[in-house]
């Protein structure tokens, strides 16, 4: 390579016996002088993005004897840019995100591409931005490249993803410009556009009578299509005679609607109860109320099933009294027990042994009339704590206990008794009616 500048000093007269030397930066390594002529050669290709200039010395000798003919001359070499570096995304690829449904020219992302080339000598560092790849949805500012949506009424549950690649053309994107692409991945976020709905009009749950207190009857879910916080709901009972019996609450992990007991249920007293449920929102968006309530109704009929029950006694403890002096089968008094379930079967008696183990007391297995069946003693056992056994006569494990407490009535049936025996002495003149001893 040889530059068009040669140096050559006005005492050369073309004789040879003036010789060229060259010092600096480059000097031998990148650029030499031809010793004779003065010309100057770059012995290997020049970038300049890694050097732009070069400042060298250059000077004339006499060959003869070596001395300089004129003062150094310094000088400086410029690397003229050419157009050899592509547009780089160097923070590429990207990810963003915007909201959907957003108006048309909402920013999304900006993207910068650089160029190595000299931005102040022509247009090679001089960059427009194109999309290559997600049209019609996005589009990119030619000189900014901000990216902006280019559709309205973008929705998330129906595409909640979207891959644009951007192209960067140096040269002002003209022919012959050289050109650098990135990814945009861009995510549509959520926005509470979607109202609940119930997959349907109504349901119905079976649910036995003897469920406890605070069970779960039945969980019930509205749906919808957004996300996160969008997609909370709360759960009310609005109406129905169900109300006061059954509760509802949300479960916040899954957000269904969970239906608890809060009576206990009686079979043979209601049946069925009807339940009007209404879910919404809890974080409703004023831009979409438009699109129609954001809240659902449905209907839930709970059944209660009958359970076989065992019998249950009229009273809780029936108290009795009966004379010590009761002869044996003399009727103390009478316990009753029903069988609280639709069939209504006949119950039959007993007295539970365990707690009358000498038998003192016999119970008719039909009517319920309990009776002495021996001798009563007050003074052995004043009370009588037993336990009267109910039992189904269709079902003989259903069994109901009622309990029955028997007072003895005391009767004047023991002579007095001294409790020690007493010595005393009489003087053998003691008068009539004198006092001796206490007894």
């Amino acid at each position: 390579m040889r530059y068009p500048d040669s140096l050559h000093s006005d005492v050369d007269k073309g004789d040879g016996s003036i010789k060229y030397i060259l010092s600096g930066e480059g000097a031998s390594s990148i650029f030499i002088i031809d010793e004779n002529t003065g010309d100057i050669h770059a012995t290997k290709r020049l970038d300049r993005e890694e050097q732009a200039y070069y400042t060298l010395r250059a000077q004339a000798l006499d060959r003869l004897t070596n001395k300089p003919v004129e003062p150094e001359s310094e000088f400086v070499i410029k690397i003229q840019d050419i157009n050899d570096n592509e547009p780089k995304f160097l923070d590429g690829p990207y990810t963003a995100g915007v909201p959907e449904m957003s108006p048309v020219g909402t920013s999304v992302v900006q993207v910068t591409a650089t160029d190595a080339d000299d931005p102040t000598y022509g247009n090679s560092a001089r960059v427009v931005y194109s999309i290559l790849q997600g049209q019609p949805y996005f589009s990119v500012e030619p000189k900014t490249g901000v990216i902006k949506t280019a559709l309205p009424n973008m929705d998330r549950e129906a595409k909640d993803q979207y891959l644009l690649v951007i192209q960067a053309k140096d040269m002002v994107g003209q022919n012959g410009g050289l050109s650098g692409t990135t990814s945009v991945t861009v995510t549509l976020t959520d926005v509470n556009d979607n109202p609940p709905r119930f997959p349907r009009r109504s349901y119905q749950y079976n649910v036995p009578e003897s469920l406890p207190v605070a069970s779960v009857v039945a969980r019930i879910k509205a749906a919808d299509a957004d996300v996160g916080p969008n997609a909370e709901m709360e759960y009310k009972i609005v109406d129905g005679d169900g109300l006061g019996v059954f509760k509802i609450s949300v479960d916040k992990d899954t957000q269904e609607g969970i239906i608890t007991i809060q009576k206990e249920l009686d079979f043979e007293a209601k049946t069925s109860y009807t339940l009007r449920i209404e879910a919404a929102n809890m974080h409703v968006d004023p831009r979409f109320l438009s699109l129609g309530p954001f809240s659902d109704m449905t209907t839930v009929k709970i059944i209660v099933e009958d359970v076989d029950e065992p019998p249950v006694f009229t009273s809780r403890l029936y108290s009795m009294v009966v004379s010590e002096a009761a002869k044996v089968g003399t009727i103390i008094g009478t316990v009753a027990a029903h069988d609280p379930d639709a069939s209504n079967s006949p119950v039959r008696y007993s007295i539970d042994r365990n707690t009358d183990l000498e038998r003192y007391f016999n119970i008719d297995a039909n009517s319920g009339v309990i009776t002495t069946a021996k001798s009563l003693d007050r003074e052995t056992n004043a009370v009588h704590n037993i336990t009267v056994l109910a039992m189904e006569s269709q079902n003989p494990a259903q069994i109901g206990r009622g309990y029955v407490a028997i007072t003895i009535l005391d009767i004047n049936d023991n002579a007095p008794e001294f409790a020690m025996e007493y010595e005393t002495t009489v003087c053998e003149n003691a008068q009539p009616g004198q006092r001796k001893t206490k007894v």
